[in-house]
């Protein structure tokens, strides 16, 4: 989870003190606070010191930097919710003097750019580390690794007010082996002075080496300039040592952040306003022209509100909180929470229930211009909660008489367990999040049926598997130097799309064992699972299978009851070489729920 280290005075004085002090007198009262913001404090309470604050959701990366955490303590604490009057709104577009035009030979490679402009007050040491503190956590969390998302922050003019930048700025393609400039702490890190090629900084400087794996296989670079060619940066890599290197003192910045998922871009760019809002800055929109199609329209005006507004009825909300609350008590809870809301019957716009159910009176919600966490009705009825207040609500005792038991399948589960084990195998217990390089490349896979998570923490926990198989391996690659053979299996969750379902998505039960040695082969595999199924009692059948995982002949789908349960055989060596597996194996899954 997400933690951040703040300055106890910034952090309590944008929550609201007046001399920069403590309103919690201790810690038990400060970490009772942070609840409404999902948090906790990870360090000692040391009101004229630094804090580290662990953030326990990840689904609001406003929370991830100083003002943001603050400012929800301060609203939740009978402070007013700020008003912020730059951003453009479909309908009431802001007028800027500050242009950036986007060319098509970066729609290929990093097509978005969002930013602002913030003046009018002096950076000082506490608030320039937490805009890189809020930089680093939207980028690396957020924005996978700057994969899809990374911010640069530059100098505008000098002590003297002198411009340093010349608009419009120009966000291009460029050619990596040609391009040249001095990238930020060359000389500080035992780089040279002199201009390096964009190839040469992925090679040589840290930030470079470290990114890399974004840009190095593009034939084409992204790069930011100003009408005059100055360089500011290198997104996602670097920034220019001279117009990127930000400094205290100075009293005008420009903030850009450019990505791949627009709206991810913009809501990450509507935080960082606000932040700096809240800190006292100015803040001034810039437009952003583009010369190709994008999800806001060729041309935008940033910061921007593209937010829907979510409804939830009263009857809903009493079903999710277990008590009957009226329309004023959920306004009232959700202005605590800083969102803006009002009493609807409306089911017709914005996100939340279905259109076609009675939902009666209930409650439309407006996120926030730095939220986009609302995506169905239970999110508005979370807000309710938190909002009223945990402690508010009576416990119940349970109302029904119930016996525990296990469930049929876990039963099924553990049987399957012993026999494995009989048969010499080890169990193994994984993540059922993976990366898409794992659970799909590695394998050999198309990726068709997988589900991707729509705002994962990072990369390595994007998806959710579709097999036990690539857990597996994930073990075996790391395991050539103890003694074969290697003999694992896992019981355990996988799930996968399926339009026949409601919920598009079905959640099965699986047994995947894998085999590793010289003497690994179909017809062991084979043999094995003739064993564990005459142990279960059940009568099954095999069919060739064409498995992209396994070798062509050396795979056979197991039928069971007329439909297809499973497979094992011998994997492909394409998907051994992906993994880094040297020796032969034999692997199989089974659907444990459909034995049932």
């Amino acid at each position: 989870m997400p933690k951040i280290e703040v300055n106890s005075r910034l952090f309590f004085t944008l929550a609201g003190s007046k001399d920069g002090k403590s309103s919690w007198k201790t810690r038990e009262d400060f970490e009772e606070a942070l609840t409404c913001a999902k948090a906790e404090l990870d360090s000692d309470f040391e009101p004229d010191g630094t804090l580290k604050i662990e953030l326990n959701d990840t689904n609001r990366p406003d929370l991830w930097g100083t003002a943001g955490c603050a400012r929800q303590l301060r609203i939740y604490n009978g402070g007013e919710r700020p008003e912020y009057s730059f951003f453009s709104k479909p309908g009431d577009i802001k007028k800027t003097s500050y242009k950036v035009k986007v060319e098509t030979s970066v729609k290929k490679v990093r097509p978005y750019l969002t930013g602002f402009i913030a003046s009018g007050k002096t950076i000082t040491d506490p608030i320039l580390k937490d805009i890189i503190q809020t930089q680093e956590k939207l980028a690396w969390n957020f924005g996978r690794k700057r994969r899809s998302m990374s911010m640069g922050i530059y100098r505008i003019s000098d002590s003297d007010k002198k411009p340093l930048i010349k608009w419009p700025i120009i966000y291009k393609g460029a050619d990596p082996d040609k391009t040249s400039f001095v990238p930020l702490a060359a000389e500080e890190l035992g780089l040279s002075a002199n201009p390096m090629t964009l190839r040469e900084i992925l090679k040589k400087h840290p930030k470079g080496r470290e990114f890399a794996f974004i840009q190095e296989h593009e034939p084409v670079h992204p790069l930011l300039t100003d009408s005059d060619g100055a360089i500011l940066s290198y997104p996602p890599i670097i920034n220019s040592n001279d117009l990127g290197a930000v400094k205290v003192g100075d009293n005008e910045i420009f903030v850009e952040l450019t990505g791949t998922d627009m709206p991810g871009l913009t809501l990450a760019a509507s935080i960082v306003a606000c932040d700096l809002a809240d800190n006292g800055f100015k803040i001034e929109p810039i437009e952003i022209e583009y010369d190709f199609d994008t999800p806001f329209g060729k041309k935008t005006i940033t910061p921007y509100y593209f937010q829907e507004s979510v409804f939830c009825s009263l009857a809903r909300i009493e079903r999710f909180l277990g008590e009957k609350l009226t329309a004023d008590e959920c306004l009232k809870a959700l202005t605590r929470m800083g969102v803006k809301a009002e009493k609807s019957v409306d089911k017709e716009k914005g996100k939340g229930e279905a259109v076609n159910t009675t939902a009666g009176e209930g409650i439309r919600a407006y996120p926030p211009e730095y939220r986009n966490d609302f995506l169905h009705a239970a999110d508005v009825a979370e807000d309710v909660m938190i909002g009223r207040g945990l402690g508010s609500f009576k416990p119940q005792r349970p109302a029904d008489s119930t016996v525990g038991r296990l469930l049929p399948i876990t039963l099924f589960s553990r049987q399957v367990k012993e026999y494995l084990v009989g048969l010499g195998y080890q169990e193994m217990i994984y993540n059922y999040l993976g990366s898409r390089k794992d659970l799909v490349e590695n394998m050999r896979g198309d990726g068709k049926k997988i589900i991707r998570i729509f705002n994962p923490m990072t990369e390595n926990f994007e998806y959710v598997r579709d097999s036990v198989i690539a857990s597996l391996m994930a073990s075996e690659s790391i395991s050539g130097r103890s003694v074969y053979p290697h003999k694992i299996f896992e019981v355990g969750k996988v799930a996968y799309l399926n339009d026949d379902e409601n919920n598009r998505s079905s959640t099965r039960q699986f047994a995947g064992f894998l085999n590793a040695g010289t003497d690994a082969n179909f017809n062991t595999a084979a043999a094995e699972l003739q064993t564990l199924f005459y142990y279960l009692s059940r009568e099954y059948e095999v069919e060739e299978s064409l498995d992209e995982r396994f070798i062509p002949g050396r795979a056979a789908a197991i039928i069971y009851g007329g439909k297809q349960v499973g497979v094992f055989g011998e994997l492909h060596p394409e998907a051994l070489e992906n993994w880094g597996v040297t020796v032969p194996c034999t692997a199989g899954e089974i659907d444990l729920d459909a034995l049932l």
